[in-house]
């Protein structure tokens, strides 16, 4: 009887059941062995298949329908249309497992203002068609998001990495793969969501817990020598073993890869724009550290890192993004506006209402400070629960240079610590040792793009901070903030100063590069005419020497008789811009011609190396990725006894 009432209910109960969809969604491997590693996302029975069909990817598995990772459109499957398909893409360890979701959105759904930073509709999730099981990494496969960094101290390196569970972690080091038998600790550290200062990062949409960050220091190394390590531990597994060569403080030459507001790359959309040249910048970096043999040397990364602003795990893909460069060089930082700004940020004057908003994602500084740390001990409290800000501005030696990091995010006017630091800093140089001063921050002294926002912070730093530079002979000044490269004279007020080539009396005036190209693809035009504002025609002023568009990086190569700077391209690896300083401080004119003066060793052994050795290996594993906008400028000029203004037609 109770079987015959059963099968009477059962056409009701399928009614009230919600209807089984044939959509089907797999994922392979289900577990993988590292961070980075490819994973398959196959799906089908898409009954009548629409372009805006997208699948989504979840970490935690638990996360709600609208705060996702990224996404992807199914159409990115030759056979979408057919109602199957499949994605491949790299996966970024997260510490906590993925799931992938697949929705129905429909054209009458796109609500226009829910889009992302690139003012893309932001996908709907009313219609689930299917979702995945989860998939994680392997467990004791040891830490991730290796780098390093110089400490200010010789026979020092400085290794920091991130674990899920904060046990204790050691760094095993020595002269050989299998003779690594110094042993350092590791302190550990991690932030919270309650450190963060305004949304999206203190919100369940952006906030992804950061893991366990861990910071030990290498010390009584050798000058000069290869050094191999691992970081982890026997319970919670070992890295792969890294290599560095240790800083020298006998040696003379100088090598640093130089650049700002690079970014990182990701497979998929998300909420914040992401920047895909940062994968050229990386790779030709990659290239010319291999060619270096066994010679020290230095990445300088000048603000606007990840450009998280306020979404965690973009932090985690940028670590995992650098490593291959990271974990062989120290990898240095300066605080930009899209790591710190946000509105109650204790220093913000009157006149700096247009300048300091909300770039940061409501992350105030806190990732920035925690997951690196630079020399010395400079900070600012925040007002708030959060840490306080570190890594603001220090100094170290290398080789021939004396590089100078500042904050233009904190307080810099006279009378302020940081103020008192740079000037200290600056007069207590030895320029028998170091004949060369490399300053750096974010924000441009000088520049011809169209930055009418921070106009009020170039007057301030012009005012307090460049008679410093002029009386201490400060001989580069690199900027990031702009997304080009520019090149001045040696400046001194909107001055060009005399070269000295014909007897004249000149001085040691500060060289200003922007060098903001590394990767984020938004772009100013440059300034226009005063009186026509509005007509797309853009003078080159006689104090800018080289300006363009292409992405890139440049390099540093110095001796104690000179130093060469070199702009290189993304979209071919080579030399579009270069020039030269005397000790003395007298500025020789550049090579503007692009015809690979680096590479036939005008300008050096080192430099001649990099283009030499180690493009034709790279480029056979790297064929020509480049993705965004390239507008390379081509400047032909001889290699004159005077500067030669050079127009540009961008």
């Amino acid at each position: 009887m109770n079987h015959l009432l059963l099968l009477s209910l059962l056409p009701l109960l399928l009614l009230l059941l919600p209807p089984i969809s044939p959509t089907q969604i797999s994922v392979s491997p289900k577990t993988l062995s590292k961070s980075g590693d490819p994973v398959t996302i196959q799906w089908s029975g898409i009954d009548d298949p629409s372009s805006l069909d997208w699948v989504g990817l979840y970490s935690p598995p638990n996360s709600s329908d609208d705060h996702f990772i990224g996404y992807l459109f199914l159409s990115n499957s030759s056979t979408w249309q057919s109602g199957y398909g499949s994605i491949t893409i790299p996966l970024i360890n997260l510490r906590s497992n993925y799931q992938f979701r697949i929705f129905r959105w429909t054209a009458s759904e796109i609500d226009p203002k829910r889009h992302d930073h690139d003012h893309n509709s932001l996908p709907g999730t009313k219609h689930p068609l299917a979702e995945s099981e989860g998939i994680g990494f392997e467990s004791g496969r040891g830490p991730d998001q290796v780098h390093l960094a110089l400490t200010g101290q010789e026979g020092e390196m400085r290794v920091m990495f991130v674990t899920h569970d904060g046990r204790e972690s050691f760094v095993r080091y020595g002269r050989g793969p299998d003779r690594m038998d110094q042993v350092a600790g590791t302190r550990v550290d991690r932030y919270e969501r309650e450190d963060m200062c305004d949304s999206p990062a203190n919100h369940s949409v952006g906030w992804r817990d950061p893991g366990f960050i861990h910071d030990g220091v290498m010390t009584s190394l050798k000058k000069g020598k290869r050094y191999y390590y691992k970081v982890g531990s026997d319970s919670g597994g070992w890295s792969i073993t890294y290599n560095f060569v240790s800083h020298d403080g006998d040696s003379s030459e100088t090598v640093a890869f130089l650049f700002g507001d690079m970014g990182t790359a990701t497979p998929y959309s998300t909420f914040i724009r992401t920047q895909d040249e940062s994968i050229s910048t990386i790779k030709w970096i990659n290239r010319d550290i291999q060619a270096l043999g066994d010679k020290p040397a230095l990445v300088s990364h000048i603000g606007d890192i990840s450009y998280a602003r306020g979404y965690s795990w973009i932090w985690d893909n940028f670590f995992n993004q650098i490593e291959p460069v990271a974990s062989q060089v120290p990898y240095h930082v300066c605080i930009g506006n899209h790591e710190y700004d946000w509105p109650l940020q204790p220093w913000k004057p009157d006149w700096s209402y247009s300048i300091y908003g909300t770039d940061g994602g409501g992350e105030c500084g806190v990732p920035y400070s925690l997951r690196f740390n630079m020399p010395g001990n400079s900070s600012e409290p925040t007002a708030t629960r959060a840490p306080a800000t570190r890594n603001l501005y220090y100094s170290f030696d290398m080789g021939s240079v004396h590089f100078l990091y500042i904050s233009t995010e904190t307080n810099f006017l006279q009378g302020s610590s940081q103020y008192n630091f740079i000037k200290q800093d600056l007069e207590s140089v030895d320029r028998k040792k170091t004949p060369f001063v490399v300053v750096q921050g974010h924000r441009p002294m000088y520049t011809t793009s169209n930055e009418i926002r921070d106009a009020p912070i170039r007057e301030r730093m012009l005012e307090h901070l460049e008679p410093l530079f002029v009386k201490s002979k400060v001989t580069l000044a690199l900027w990031g903030h702009v997304h080009r490269y520019e090149r001045f004279c040696p400046l001194n007020n909107f001055t060009c100063g005399a070269l000295g080539f014909h007897g004249e009396d000149w001085k040691a005036f500060p060289v200003h590069v922007v060098i903001g190209m590394a990767g984020q693809d938004w772009q100013p035009i440059w300034e226009p005419r005063e009186n026509h504002p509005t007509d797309p025609i853009f003078p080159q002023p006689l104090r800018s020497m080289y300006r363009g568009g292409e992405f890139g990086y440049t390099r540093l190569f110095a001796t104690k008789e000179k130093l060469t700077f070199s702009y290189v391209g993304n979209h071919d690896g080579e030399v579009h811009d270069t020039f030269e300083i005397l000790a003395s401080g007298q500025v020789l004119n550049g090579n503007w011609g692009g015809d690979g003066a680096i590479a036939k060793g005008k300008v050096g052994s080192t430099i001649s190396l990099y283009v030499k050795g180690a493009s034709v290996l790279m480029l056979g594993a790297f064929i020509g990725y480049v993705i965004g906008f390239i507008s390379r400028a081509r400047r032909e000029a001889a290699l004159g006894k005077t500067w030669t203004p050079v127009k540009s037609e961008e």
